[in-house]
C-alpha cells in the first residue's frame, strides 16, 4: 500500500503542475512522491484521449502550447517529440469568418477597404470611443475599436462566456486580446508554437514515468487528510477555497459543457477554432484535427456552451471576488508557514493561466520547495 511509504511530497493533483514538480523533485534531489488525482487521469485539463471514432480530442477544451522560452520548451521536449501548432482562429459575425484575434485582415474585410498600418491605426483612433477612465471591459474595448466592432465580436461573447455585461467585468477580460497591425493572422504571435506529437496526455506520462513518483487516481485530497505527512512539504494544486473548507465563502468560477460530435469527413471547418459571439447558444466550435493533424477519414468537433455550474475553468474577474482571494491567501500563507504547503496552480491561485505559465510556476515552486528544504 502506498502508505507504507515515506514520501518527500504529497501533491496533490496531477495536472501539468503536480506532474512537472514531482518530475523535478525525483531527478533533481531523488525525492519520492505520492501524487493524489481524483480524476481518472493525468494531465489536469490537458487531458486528451481518442474518441469512439479513434479521432484524438481534447477532452476539456483546446490547449494550445505556446512560448518565447527556450529553456522551458528544452525541458518539455525531454519528454515529447512535437508538431508545429496550426493555430487559427475565426470569429463568425455578420454571416461571415473573420481572422480573429482583430488583424489588419479583419479590418479589410469587416469595413471592405485596404488599409497599412498605420492608416488602421489611424482609423481606429477615429472611430474608437475616448475613455477619460477605463473601469472595466465594456470601455476598454470601445476605447479600442469602436462600437461597431465591439458589438459585432466581443459583446455577445463575453454575455454567453461570463454570464455578465463586460461592464460588469475587469478590464482585464477583454484586455488579453490582442489588436495587431499586420496580416499575421496565427492565434498567438509566440516563437515557439508547438504541440505534443502523441498528445499532452501522453507527454505526462512519460515525464511522471519515474520509480520514485507513485500517482493514484480517483482519490479526492478529503480522503486521505491527515493519513500521509510527507518528510518535506504539500504541494497542492485544487481549488484554494476548499481546502479552507470555504470558511471564507466560496470562490465562483465558470464552467463549460462539451459536446463532441462525430462528422463522416476529413475536415468540416477551415481552422481549428470559429467563436460565435453572436449566434448559438456555444461560443466556439473546436476541430482539434487541425492541430493534431491526425490523418483519418472522419473528424470530430467540441461544442463549448458555458455554464455557472460544474468543474472550475475560469475565474470570474470582479473587484469582489479577488478581494475574497487575498483574504484566502493570507491563509494559505500561513498555512505554508506552519505546515509547508505550497499552494501552486490555476485553482490554488485563483487565476486564469495558459499551460507553459502554469508549468512555470510549477518549476518555480519546485525550486521553492528545495530552496527551503536546504534552508531548513
Amino acid at each position: 500500500m502506498a502508505e507504507e511509504k515515506q514520501y518527500d511530497l504529497l501533491i496533490v493533483g496531477a495536472g501539468p503542475v503536480g506532474c512537472v514538480v514531482a518530475e523535478r523533485a525525483a531527478r533533481l534531489k531523488g525525492w519520492r512522491s505520492l501524487i493524489i488525482e481524483k480524476r481518472n487521469h493525468i494531465a489536469g485539463n490537458c487531458y486528451d484521449r481518442y474518441h469512439e471514432s479513434g479521432v484524438l480530442i481534447h477532452q476539456y477544451g483546446p490547449h494550445y502550447f505556446r512560448t518565447n522560452k527556450k529553456e522551458l520548451f528544452d525541458y518539455l521536449s525531454e519528454f515529447t517529440g512535437w508538431i508545429p501548432g496550426n493555430y487559427i482562429v475565426k470569429s463568425s459575425t455578420r454571416g461571415e469568418l473573420f481572422p480573429f484575434p482583430i488583424n489588419l485582415k479583419t479590418l479589410e474585410q469587416f469595413f471592405g477597404r485596404t488599409f497599412t498600418a498605420e492608416e488602421a491605426e489611424a482609423f481606429l483612433e477615429e472611430i474608437r470611443i475616448k475613455k477619460d477612465h477605463i473601469d472595466n471591459s465594456e470601455d476598454f474595448v470601445l476605447s479600442r475599436v469602436g462600437k461597431e466592432m465591439y458589438e459585432a465580436f466581443y459583446l455577445g461573447y463575453t454575455l454567453k462566456q461570463w454570464e455578465k455585461h463586460p461592464r460588469e467585468l475587469n478590464k482585464s477580460v477583454c484586455g488579453r486580446i490582442p489588436i495587431r497591425f499586420n496580416r499575421d493572422e496565427r492565434y498567438v504571435d509566440h516563437d515557439y508554437q508547438f504541440t505534443p506529437d502523441k498528445g499532452f496526455t501522453e507527454l505526462f506520462t512519460r515525464m511522471t514515468d519515474h520509480e520514485l513518483i507513485d500517482i493514484r487516481l480517483e482519490t479526492d485530497f478529503e480522503s486521505i487528510r491527515g493519513e500521509i505527512t510527507p518528510r518535506i512539504a504539500t504541494l497542492y494544486s485544487g481549488p484554494v477555497d476548499a481546502y479552507f473548507n470555504y470558511q471564507l465563502g466560496k470562490l465562483p468560477w465558470r464552467s463549460l459543457d462539451f459536446t463532441f460530435t462525430e462528422y463522416p469527413e476529413e475536415y468540416v471547418q477551415p481552422c481549428v477554432q470559429i467563436n460565435y459571439p453572436n449566434d448559438h447558444p456555444y461560443t466556439r466550435s473546436v476541430e482539434i484535427k487541425h492541430v493534431t493533424q491526425q490523418k483519418s477519414p472522419n473528424t470530430v468537433v467540441s461544442y463549448e456552451v458555458p455554464v455557472s455550474e460544474g468543474d472550475p475553468y475560469y475565474p470570474i474577474p470582479a473587484d469582489a471576488n479577488a478581494e475574497l482571494y487575498q483574504q484566502y491567501k493570507v491563509l494559505a500563507d500561513e498555512e505554508n508557514r506552519k505546515n509547508k504547503v505550497y499552494f501552486t496552480g490555476r485553482l490554488a491561485r485563483y487565476t486564469y493561466i495558459n499551460t507553459d505559465e502554469a508549468i512555470e510556476m510549477a518549476l518555480d515552486t519546485i525550486n521553492e520547495i528545495i530552496r527551503d528544504a536546504e534552508e531548513g
